[in-house]
């Protein structure tokens, strides 16, 4: 599937529920407690042999906090005949004595939220006191095949902009790569008094990064920087600057499921989305695939040039 701007459509992203257990301030609410999953995996194994027949040979499992779900391994083991890459994202809060079994289900790598490594700070962010859980969850998963373990830091002025230098640390000489990410919003949401405060340019980290010695490399999705560095030690660093970033959008090969069955074709707008649950319940291939090609049809970038 090619869309109107000629980006092929490769990759998905599945919210498997949009239960969480945090309460991160800066989250799109995408995780919303008490709620009950509608999507069984039966359906998303509908979902997962269409997409597969499309062309897509990529999924990510989010959330909400995909591991809320008890079930989570067996959506993996169904994804696992349709899709050549596997992974997760997850705050890692459930992660340890968690992350062999996903591993034994076909999951081949994962990314674990973690933009501090002091308490008192991951609390602020977060809501609960959780940092040591997400530590164990870590842990448990450098014991395992998992590769790359990629740890999320969304970048915050004044609450974790000056700790780099430790999570540069955190991953040094290991399979982990540090992802230094740019706080985003809808465009509507750039005036709200949230953004102003917190929002902080990446290009500042940029400039710390190529002062070290290094070698670049581009990360298909976003067309993204990631920064091989060696300075006393081996470090990973990918930036990803979704913000105002126009090849942010044109490389962008990815669509979306919500928690609640509608294909989503751009991360920052949900005035285009396009359900697909009834279809998912009832395994009607033919339709999903119409349904499939008419949000591929509306996806255009959402920052241009």
């Amino acid at each position: 599937m090619i869309d109107p701007y000629g980006r092929p459509v490769t990759s998905i992203r599945v919210s498997v529920t949009k239960k969480c257990n945090l309460n991160c301030f800066y989250c799109h609410r995408e995780g919303i407690k008490g709620e009950r999953d509608e999507i069984t995996p039966e359906d998303f194994e509908n979902l997962f042999r269409v997409a597969s027949s499309l062309g897509i040979s990529k999924i990510k499992f989010t959330g909400g906090e995909p591991l809320e779900r008890e079930d989570l391994e067996d959506i993996i083991s169904r994804s696992k005949k349709y899709f050549s890459d596997i992974s997760l994202t997850t705050n890692g809060t459930r992660l340890a004595g968690r992350a062999r079994s996903l591993y034994e289900a076909g999951l081949n790598r994962i990314n674990i939220s973690l933009h501090t490594l002091k308490r008192e700070t991951y609390r602020k962010i977060t809501g609960m006191d959780m940092l040591d859980n997400v530590l164990d969850g870590i842990k448990d998963a450098l014991k395992t095949p998992l590769n790359p373990i990629k740890i999320n830091m969304v970048l915050m002025r004044g609450l974790n902009d000056s700790e780099i230098k430790e999570m540069m640390e955190f991953v040094r000489d290991s399979k982990m790569i540090l992802q230094i990410i740019e706080l985003e919003v809808p465009v509507e949401g750039i005036e709200s008094t949230m953004y102003k405060m917190y929002h902080l340019s990446l290009d500042g980290v940029e400039d710390y990064l190529k002062s070290m010695p290094h070698t670049l490399k581009k990360n298909p999705l976003h067309n993204r920087d990631r920064y091989i560095i060696n300075n006393g030690g081996r470090y990973e660093v990918e930036v990803v600057k979704p913000m105002h970033n126009t090849e942010f959008c044109m490389n962008c090969n990815r669509i979306r499921l919500t928690y609640d069955g509608k294909l989503k074709p751009c991360i920052f707008r949900n005035d285009n989305l396009v359900s697909i649950i009834d279809e998912m319940k009832s395994g009607d291939f033919e339709e999903m695939k119409r349904k499939f090609f008419i949000a591929v049809e509306m996806r255009e970038p959402y920052w241009k040039p």
